[in-house]
């Protein structure tokens, strides 16, 4: 058997059938003796030229073991399956089951958000303390010219 890499570029509107339709590929390899060695959801990225003037597609990779069969069945159900844009396999020397610089670069971005994120809502937080601090000055300040007012009067 065969390794091989698969690239799929999936319509975005159909981002909610992903995981079903990554789990049936897997299963196909599986069923037919081969093995899935790396399996990645990249998630929607931008393309580099319009496909069927679409401008974002939902990314998603595969590094199998498989025979010949297998793979002609895989390119079929590719080929003729609507939701995918586009597909890219590529054989392979040896089996690839550390994660992608695609991944890890998605898994930085995405804890570079959370950060700012938690920022954020620390600094909103932290907004919303210093008002309450200021209404509070606000307040002891209204009741000194309110006491200074009531001395005028009295005298």
């Amino acid at each position: 058997m065969r390794h091989y890499e698969i690239v799929l570029l999936v319509h975005p509107d159909q981002s909610e059938q992903v995981p079903g339709m990554l789990e049936r590929y897997q299963s196909l390899v599986e069923t037919n003796g081969g093995k899935v060695h790396r399996s990645e959801d990249w998630g929607r990225l931008q393309l580099a030229y319009t496909i069927a003037k679409l401008h974002k597609a939902h990314y998603l990779m595969l590094n199998i073991e498989c025979d010949a069969a297998t793979l002609e069945e895989l390119e079929g159900v590719f080929r003729f399956n609507d939701a995918i844009l586009r597909h890219l396999i590529v054989r392979k020397e040896e089996a690839e089951s550390e994660p992608s610089i695609m991944l890890k670069r998605k898994e930085n971005k995405d804890e570079r958000d959370n950060r700012r994120r938690a920022a954020v809502d620390e600094e909103s937080s932290a907004d919303d303390d210093s008002d309450d601090e200021d209404d509070d000055r606000d307040d002891a300040e209204d009741g000194d010219a309110t006491e200074i007012d009531n001395t005028k009067r009295e005298n």
